[in-house]
């Protein structure tokens, strides 16, 4: 979910919506006329099939928001009672409408039971507050403060808890979500005016803590996925001998360079060298540093013809999923296995 300033049309904020199978499809805030606490607000919302409510405001909780199947044949619209007790949700194909009554205590008590502050944000990644994704985003958060003070420095070091904004995508990314120059711009904006409109002052460094809620907020919720890739190679490649679908590979540095986020030749060098294991340190080519004996060597490491495959394994280094159908046949294998054991 995405908060837009009014006037200026720029993105404040992101956060994680209700995952209940596909996005938001329309909403209404929830009329409120409870005398003891007129702040609390709330929002009532239909995906393709469910029915929720969530607290406002948004923050990326997972506790605080909750749905039920409301017609599995899809939802047509939303309506609310004038006092906020009772929803009304129309379906579609079923030609039906139904009536539900809202238990915002309930909620409440889940939001409770969930935990306070961080804690229910640390569920949400791999392993939880104790387990080693935690541990690496410690120490590549650690590191970027190193890189804050210049890694070969010999002066005694400042001890921090932030790091400048200016390290979030080097971070982001050593996490293994690789977001778009858009989307870099839209985090270090959303954390530099977070503040603004309470104390008139931009903020210029983030704490860890901070940093996770951004990194669950941002990332992709479902993670990368191989379909999706294969989807834009059957788009924008071709079928060659053997019935593959495959990216010539001029057609794709081209593409890379002038469609989407336009990448300069020096960008696309340096982000290449780098995945290709020719430039381990990272970093930026400087213009004017890609010669010709650089590109022919480049141009070596990547094949005339990519696939999807190709493409997410060799280039990105990213494990490619196994098809069902392996999976299945290992299992059985496996527990034939087990049974000549027995």
């Amino acid at each position: 979910m995405k908060l837009y300033n009014s006037t200026t049309k720029m993105c404040r904020k992101t956060v994680l919506g209700p995952t209940y199978g596909s996005p938001l499809e329309k909403m209404q805030i929830l009329p409120t006329t409870n005398p003891a606490d007129p702040q609390k607000h709330y929002l009532a919302y239909v995906t393709k099939d469910k029915v929720g409510v969530q607290i406002l405001p948004v923050d990326g909780n997972p506790h605080k928001s909750c749905a039920f199947i409301c017609h599995p044949d899809g939802v047509a619209e939303l309506a609310t009672s004038y006092d906020g007790r009772y929803v009304f949700t129309a379906g579609g194909d079923d030609r039906t409408v139904m009536k539900w009554e809202v238990n915002l205590p309930a909620l409440e008590a889940a939001v409770a039971l969930g935990g306070q502050d961080l804690v229910p944000f640390y569920n949400l990644l791999d392993g939880g507050r104790d387990g080693e994704f935690f541990r690496e985003l410690e120490d590549y958060f650690y590191y970027a403060q190193l890189r804050g003070h210049s890694i070969d420095t010999m002066e005694t070091r400042q001890v921090s808890t932030h790091i400048p904004l200016e390290e979030i995508p080097f971070v982001m990314r050593a996490m293994g979500f690789y977001p778009s120059e858009e989307k870099i711009e839209d985090m270090i904006n959303e954390v530099k005016f977070s503040e603004y409109a309470d104390t008139g002052k931009q903020v210029t460094e983030i704490n860890l803590g901070d940093f996770i809620k951004l990194y669950i907020n941002h990332r992709p919720a479902f993670g990368l996925s191989m379909k999706k890739i294969q989807r834009a190679f059957q788009v924008l490649g071709y079928d060659n001998e053997n019935g593959e679908k495959v990216i010539d590979r001029g057609d794709l540095l081209l593409l890379l360079q002038r469609r989407g986020e336009h990448m300069t030749e020096e960008e696309l060098a340096a982000c290449l060298t780098t995945l290709l294991g020719m430039n381990p340190e990272g970093g930026t080519a400087e213009p004017g540093t890609c010669d010709t004996s650089g590109a022919a060597a480049l141009l070596e490491e990547i094949p005339e013809e990519i696939t999807a495959e190709m493409f997410t394994a060799n280039i990105l280094g990213l494990p490619i999923p196994e098809p069902e159908k392996n999976r299945t046949e290992k299992r059985d294998e496996s527990l034939i296995h087990e049974g000549s054991e027995l």
